[in-house]
């Protein structure tokens, strides 16, 4: 069994090319739910479902999360009616949204609810979340202001300076059904190309999770979201600058060097490996900008390789 760690986009793209060399009953994926939000009474898991959407290959290509084809109805309504609609759900996509919230208010735990809604779209693998306990990646604002990712990322367009990320209820968490068994018994674990400070973060921030990658650290492997000191989506590269770190892949090494003992950069960045391993990593360097499915296929195989 291979286990991923997992937020959205990135980590949904390598999932397509791992699933393709392996099969899908052999992979576990604990995803993030720091970015997790209630809005409008309903409960929304954007990592979750942006992984869902992607494997069943009902995702919108164009920007990585929501339904392709989607109509925007409900939106429309809810902005005649002054309601807030700076978090965008499609028509299709309330009906996920829908479902997770009235199978939570029954009482069933968010595991079950996403292994319901994975099952509903025909997915082979495992989808847990990384706690069912509340869970909110905050964001403390350059003017000093605090606010949750999603206002920061989506009605802010990731356009501000920080200053700070904090896991609020991170120290009363627990690790979602299976999610240690997963992480203690897995061939490999794989640390998906994800923003180190608010994808990966807020899951390492539950307690437990960090030990027991630090004690399996030697099949442990992770791929750097960092291409060329950028991100190639999203504010990764300008938050770990914001922050202190260094946006390249050693900026990576040193937040990984812990947890895992390879770390898989691309081509561009091959000049840079002997300073990966000065931070105690393997280092492995191949095609990691995943443009077509082919590509994630390789770089999967590459990646499981490098723990071989």
């Amino acid at each position: 069994m291979i286990a991923l760690l997992a937020g959205g986009v990135g980590a949904a793209r390598l999932l397509r090319g791992l699933v393709r060399i392996i099969d899908p009953a052999d992979v576990v994926v604990v995803a993030n739910t720091g970015d997790d939000l209630v809005l409008h009474g309903l409960h929304i898991s954007p990592d979750l479902d942006t992984i869902t959407y992607t494997l069943a290959d009902a995702g919108n290509p164009e920007t990585g999360w929501g339904l392709a084809g989607e109509s925007w109805q409900a939106m429309e309504s809810l902005d005649r009616y002054g309601g807030p609609s700076w978090f965008r759900l499609g028509d299709r996509d309330l009906g996920t949204h829908l479902f997770r919230t009235g199978r939570l208010a029954e009482g069933n735990g968010l595991a079950e609810v996403t292994a319901e809604i994975t099952e509903g779209w025909g997915l082979g693998f495992r989808l847990l979340p990384a706690t069912e306990d509340r869970l909110r990646t905050m964001v403390t604002l350059a003017d000093g202001a605090e606010v949750g990712f999603q206002e920061y990322f989506v009605g802010l367009r990731h356009d501000v300076a920080i200053t700070g990320i904090r896991f609020d209820g991170s120290e009363d968490a627990h690790p979602g059904p299976g999610v240690l068994e997963t992480l203690t018994t897995a061939e490999t674990v794989i640390v998906a190309p994800s923003n180190p400070l608010v994808s990966i973060a807020p899951i390492l921030a539950i307690p437990g999770i960090t030990d027991v990658l630090r004690a399996r650290r030697a099949t442990n492997v992770a791929v750097s979201p960092i291409v060329g000191g950028s991100a190639l989506k999203g504010p990764a590269d300008r938050m770990l600058t914001e922050l202190g770190h260094e946006s390249s892949v050693v900026g990576v090494a040193r937040l990984y060097r812990d947890l895992v003992a390879t770390l898989v950069i691309d081509l561009v960045d091959a000049d840079l490996s002997d300073e990966v391993e000065a931070e105690g990593l393997r280092c492995v360097v191949t095609d990691t900008v995943m443009r077509s499915v082919d590509v994630a296929a390789a770089l999967a195989a590459t990646t499981l390789g490098a723990v071989a």
